[in-house]
């Protein structure tokens, strides 16, 4: 079974550098840019990895979590924030709102792949 992975990032440019090293990976990516519709793409996606920027149009990755883990869609899915505001404050908050794992930008492409994998194999 391929696995799914939502993407959920509004700088284009990481949008493509994320998925391209998803898809070498032979992984399938659903793309959302906008924090208000990522519920929604998530119950339509259902997928298997959800990675998230703390900074979104109309939503912060912060809300979305919260939101997504009271959810009945979203409760389990594994959640990597992969965002540029690492201080260890900004950590604790993602770990207490409910992400699974978090990364920082600039990323190192394998690091970031090594840690989707891990986190593809715990849910599997």
């Amino acid at each position: 079974m391929t696995e799914s992975i939502l993407i959920v990032e509004d700088e284009p440019h990481i949008v493509e550098a994320v998925r391209f090293l998803f898809q070498r990976e032979g992984w399938h990516c659903a793309v959302e840019t906008d924090g208000a519709n990522v519920l929604e793409a998530v119950s339509a996606h259902k997928p298997d990895l959800i990675i998230l920027d703390q900074m979104l149009p109309n939503r912060s990755g912060m809300e979305i979590v919260k939101d997504l883990r009271q959810s009945a869609f979203g409760a389990d899915v594994p959640v990597m924030m992969l965002t540029a505001k690492g201080q260890s404050r900004d950590r604790q908050l993602a770990h207490l709102a409910g992400v699974t794992s978090f990364m920082t930008k600039p990323f190192s492409n394998n690091d970031l792949v090594d840690e989707a994998r891990r986190l593809l194999e715990q849910g599997a």
